[in-house]
């Protein structure tokens, strides 16, 4: 089986992000030909520490050919160590995802460390690295933020309803923005429900998220198609913009440059994704 995407997505906005965990190699090549914009395969939570040398070495010897994102482990534990010792000049790492970062250092180490040529996508998963986001998104090496929601729940005793994920989406929406990065990845929904896993990516949407974590590849489709500009909207960007240009681009109103900017994201991103 071929070990490439079947489609290209630029990671700057790719939607779905599907972890895989490193402990089963037999997954690796079936994930890459599914629907996910891009795969991250896990070597923290997702593996048994007991089994992560095992798993790091299968890794690396299918990144020889084959081509992912990989999750490390945080900077503070010994396995970030051996992580980024294991994976620097491997072809096939298309970048990090680092866990539990909660400093702009943990950023730029990990970079420096694989080379200073692989993007770092920092997972804020606490209460500290909320309160820090600005400076890790700000970051040298940073790529783009992605929200541990799962563990910054526990960390934070905060529930799971959409008021109280709202402060801390926002917070990464709006470092991101400071920082000049694309938006965030929000983290998974744990449900297999396609209904309740729609509420919630349009939620993370709303708030200004840009991708969504994946735990399986039956949540693609529905993530790809939230987070992706719908039918409508592209109408009424190529509507918007042929009437714009039709009377030689004049500003009427106070109106007319923020539907500007809106019509243009929205059909660039179409483009991009290949929906026109």
């Amino acid at each position: 089986m071929s070990t490439e995407l079947k489609h290209h997505v630029a990671p700057e906005i790719s939607r779905s992000w599907l972890l895989v965990t490193a402990a089963r190699s037999d997954l690796f090549d079936a994930s890459v030909a599914s629907r996910a914009d891009q795969v991250i395969i896990d070597l923290e939570d997702g593996v048994d520490p007991r089994q992560r040398a095992v798993a790091r070495e299968a890794l690396t010897d299918w990144l020889q050919a084959g081509s992912a994102w990989v999750r490390i482990n945080d900077r503070t534990s010994m396995d970030w160590e051996q992580d980024v010792r294991a994976l620097r000049g491997v072809p096939g790492v298309r970048g990090v995802m680092l866990a539990k970062a909660e400093s702009p250092s943990d950023v730029t180490e990990t970079f420096d460390r694989l080379g200073g040529d692989l993007p770092v996508i920092p997972l804020v998963e606490s209460a500290v690295g909320i309160e820090y986001c600005t400076d890790i998104a700000s970051a040298r090496g940073a790529f783009r933020l992605a929200f541990g929601s799962g563990d910054y729940r526990r960390d934070t005793g905060t529930g799971a309803v959409d008021i109280a994920m709202a402060y801390p989406r926002s917070r990464l929406v709006v470092a991101s923005r400071v920082a000049g990065l694309p938006g965030p990845i929000d983290g998974p929904t744990v449900s297999t429900s396609h209904p309740i896993l729609r509420e919630h990516s349009e939620n993370a949407l709303a708030l200004g998220m840009t991708g969504r974590l994946c735990l399986s590849v039956e949540q693609l489709a529905v993530v790809n198609e939230v987070v992706s500009p719908t039918p409508s909207d592209i109408v009424w960007a190529e509507e918007f913009l042929a009437e714009f240009d039709a009377r030689g681009r004049e500003i009427r109103d106070g109106s007319d440059l923020p539907r500007l900017r809106r019509a243009e994201k929205i059909g660039a991103l179409a483009r991009e994704l290949g929906l026109v």
